[in-house]
């Protein structure tokens, strides 16, 4: 992937030398468990809880963010993928007569606190709609390759652009509808759950992304998006399952299966067309 020929993002941060970590704006750990179970009872959302005592009981970290150094690969690729979706996303919305709003990427080790509340990078890459911000650990690359054998910069692309695609869905109003329905006691895990088709609507969206990327850069190279196709593959929740326990509990989903991320991101690359996400809707996933 010839990714260096995108515009650099001047929205990523590097927290990875914050010190001062506070779970939770202080609580201890049996105090994020009462959050939790609390949430859980009361069908709000645990992480909102917790970002909002994050907030209440002031900063939780001692040192400020910076921005990466430029003579760092990694972090130099992280800048161009996330710039060329501020782009693409620029202009999608202002063709609909919109306004895009750039997310920022914060870079992190170990663990972050959030306006979700605090998340250790066991969780993966994530984006927060409290904050607007996209939160990850490198160190999940190494993973995907190690662990899931799902090697290359086209892959870690696509990690990057499904969590934009979260930011995307704040921007048109579906994480608030989400919540929402939360709170109704609607189905939200499951095969058929309104969690997984929020998770399936980002890969399209990421795949809208590498469809005008690749419109405008021609930079894919061979292997590319075979790479990407095998990443969506690997963190299905049916192949994700298998690894772990051994056997598939559809009603657990909260991503999709390998097969549906696949499907898909895989649309969204071949048309384009935001429009024709609407996972919502979709009558087979």
């Amino acid at each position: 992937m010839r990714w260096n020929r995108a515009r650099r993002s001047d929205n990523v941060v590097d927290a990875r030398g914050r010190s001062g970590m506070r779970l939770g704006g202080g609580l201890g750990l049996g105090g994020i468990a009462i959050v939790v179970i609390i949430g859980l009872l009361s069908g709000q959302d645990p992480l909102q809880i917790l970002g909002q005592l994050a907030n209440q009981s002031g900063p939780a970290v001692t040192q400020q963010s910076q921005r990466p150094a430029g003579d760092d690969p990694q972090t130099e690729f992280v800048r161009a993928i996330l710039g060329d979706t501020e782009d693409t996303w620029r202009a999608l919305f202002q063709q609909h007569g919109a306004q895009y709003r750039d997310p920022t990427l914060v870079l992190f080790r170990g663990g972050v606190n959030s306006a979700c509340g605090f998340a250790s990078s066991a969780v993966g890459p994530f984006y927060c709609p409290g904050d607007q911000q996209v939160y990850l650990d490198l160190q999940f690359f190494d993973e995907m390759a190690q662990r899931f054998s799902a090697a290359g910069d086209f892959a870690q692309a696509y990690v990057i652009a499904h969590e934009v695609g979260h930011h995307v869905q704040t921007l048109l109003g579906v994480s608030q509808q989400m919540q929402g329905a939360r709170q109704r006691g609607a189905k939200m895990e499951g095969d058929n759950g309104l969690l997984v088709r929020q998770e399936l609507q980002a890969d399209c969206f990421a795949g809208v992304w590498a469809y005008h990327a690749q419109q405008r850069h021609d930079w894919l190279e061979e292997g590319d998006l075979e790479e990407a196709l095998n990443a969506a593959n690997a963190i299905g929740d049916d192949n994700l399952q298998k690894r772990s326990q051994g056997h598939v509990v559809p009603d657990a989903f909260t991503h999709g299966t390998s097969a549906q991320r696949v499907r898909w991101f895989r649309d969204g690359f071949e048309h384009g067309d935001p429009t024709r996400c609407d996972t919502f809707k979709a009558a087979r996933l």
